[in-house]
């Protein structure tokens, strides 16, 4: 299953343009580039809504955290890593 997930932006490299905007972005630890091209208000320490590698809103911490702790109930974050668990 796919799901569009909440990550903060650590850093962001646009020295190739605005649609080659890569940010580093933090998804509970787990850290990933991410194309900022369609969030171009984005800046670091922000928090963007991201499916398949690209960013697609902004979003308030309050409501990334609230989707983090739903994540952490369901063990939705292995999907990030590539981990299954086996049971």
């Amino acid at each position: 299953m796919c799901l569009a997930v909440p990550g903060k932006i650590l850093s962001i490299d646009d020295s190739n343009g605005d649609l080659m905007k890569i940010g580093k972005v933090s998804f509970g630890g787990i850290i990933k580039d991410v194309n900022l091209a369609y969030t171009p208000e984005a800046k670091v320490d922000d928090y963007v809504i991201v499916h398949v590698g690209f960013a697609l809103n902004t979003v308030d911490e309050s409501e990334a955290m609230k989707v983090f702790e739903y994540l952490k109930e369901i063990d939705g974050l292995d999907e990030l890593t590539g981990e299954e668990k086996i049971t």
